[in-house]
C-alpha cells in the first residue's frame, strides 16, 4: 500500500463520502416511512418537504458517487498529482456534505440557487480529475 501513500487524503475522503451516503440513506429512507411511502417509492417533487430534501440529498449523492469514485482512482492509477488529487477529493466530500446540509435544511430556491452552484462545484472537480487521470496516462 506504499505505493498509495501520498494519496491518503483523497482515500480517506472517498471513504467519508461513502459514509456520507450509508447515512442519508436510512435516515431518507426513515422520513419516507414515516408519512407511509412504500420502499422505493419517492415523494412527491415538493422542495418544501423535509421528506423530499432528504430523499434528493441522498439521491444527489448517490447519482454522482460512481462517476466521483472512478475519476478518483482513475487519477489515482495514473500517478496524478498527489496534492492536486487529495484536495480536489476532499473538497468534493466538503461539496457533497455542504450539498446536503443546504437540501436537508431547505437554504434556496429549488433551482440555481447556492444548491445548484454547489452541486456543479463539485461536478468540475470531477472533471478536473478525469482530465488529470487522462493526462496522466498520456504523459507516459
Amino acid at each position: 500500500m506504499e505505493q498509495f501513500a501520498e494519496y491518503g487524503h483523497a482515500i480517506v475522503a472517498v471513504a467519508l463520502t461513502a459514509v456520507l451516503g450509508l447515512v442519508l440513506g436510512p435516515l431518507s429512507a426513515l422520513r419516507k416511512l414515516r408519512i407511509g411511502l412504500e420502499p422505493g417509492a419517492q415523494p412527491a417533487a415538493d422542495y418544501s418537504s423535509s421528506t423530499y430534501r432528504w430523499t434528493r440529498s441522498y439521491l444527489n449523492l448517490s447519482e454522482v458517487m460512481g462517476f466521483y469514485v472512478a475519476v478518483v482512482v482513475a487519477a489515482i492509477l495514473a500517478g496524478a498529482n498527489p496534492v492536486w488529487v487529495n484536495w480536489l477529493a476532499s473538497l468534493f466530500f466538503m461539496s457533497r456534505l455542504i450539498l446536503a446540509v443546504i437540501h436537508i435544511g431547505g437554504f434556496g430556491k429549488p433551482n440555481f440557487s447556492l444548491r445548484t452552484f454547489t452541486f456543479v462545484a463539485g461536478w468540475a472537480m470531477c472533471v478536473l480529475l478525469a482530465v488529470m487521470a487522462i493526462c496522466g496516462v498520456m504523459s507516459t
